[in-house]
């Protein structure tokens, strides 16, 4: 992340007055300490930015991510206008870009992401129209939103080397490992949250994807030593009764 955010500096001046567009729908989890070097960074440079950023423009993420993102300007003092956006069209048309040109840019601006995450635009749509109707999701619903049937979108998918499940069960997993790290929420709660049947499968599913469980994978990213949260897919010691914290104590 320290390294990341210099290539910010490309707005600094010599650069010539201009607006800026900052699109942060992509973000999955806002780490803390990643998120304390972004605002210092800033803080020391807002008034070297005002020089040069006429206005700015923050498009923002679904979710406990977007509230984070949102709340970053309130930690600035306001060297310049700035507004946050959830819509990149509606940002641009902010910034003063016409609808007519507001397309091509966000066009070319997901072309770009594509070809540096080598993750094409049917999956990157997908999971933003699966992230949005998280917990329940159905193929038709879906695949309406994305503007095509259900044997199009799986035909698609098929030529991708992917399916339906599998790229939902991977949003089910990045979103659960961004309510492990942004809350406190019980495991129970989030299995429910993600669209999984039962902590059970949400754990089991947790593992195959991450190869950890959902507790031991929360701690160690947060770095507790307290002890694991319920999970039935640890296993208990031998000789010792099931844990106290049984799934049914945890909603």
């Amino acid at each position: 992340m320290r390294r990341l955010v210099h290539v910010l500096d490309v707005e600094l001046a010599p650069a010539a007055p201009h607006a800026s567009l900052v699109d942060a729908r992509r973000l999955e989890a806002a780490d803390p300490a990643a998120f304390g070097v972004l605002v210092k960074y800033m803080q020391a440079r807002e008034k070297s930015f005002g020089v040069s950023v006429q206005r700015q423009a923050l498009v923002r993420p679904e979710g406990v991510a977007g509230a984070v993102v949102g709340g970053f300007y309130t930690l600035l003092t306001g060297a310049y206008p700035s507004k946050v956006f959830t819509d990149p069209a509606s940002a641009l048309g902010w910034l003063g870009q016409p609808e007519g040109r507001a397309a091509p840019l966000v066009s070319k601006l997901n072309d770009l992401v594509a070809e540096a995450t080598g993750q094409s635009p049917l999956l990157r749509e997908l999971h933003q129209v699966m992230k949005s109707k998280l917990p329940d999701i159905h193929l038709t619903e879906v695949a309406r939103e994305m503007g095509m049937s259900e044997r199009t979108l799986q035909r698609r998918l098929k030529e991708a080397r992917t399916s339906f499940q599998a790229e939902l069960n991977a949003v089910q997993v990045r979103m659960a490992q961004a309510l492990l790290l942004e809350t406190d929420m019980k495991l129970t709660a989030i299995a429910v949250e993600v669209g999984c049947a039962s902590l059970q499968h949400f754990s089991s599913l947790f593992r195959k994807l991450v190869g950890d469980s959902p507790s031991s994978w929360r701690e160690r990213q947060q770095g507790k030593t307290s002890a694991p949260d319920e999970d039935p897919s640890d296993e208990a010691p031998p000789n010792e009764g099931p844990s106290d914290e049984a799934p049914s104590d945890d909603t």
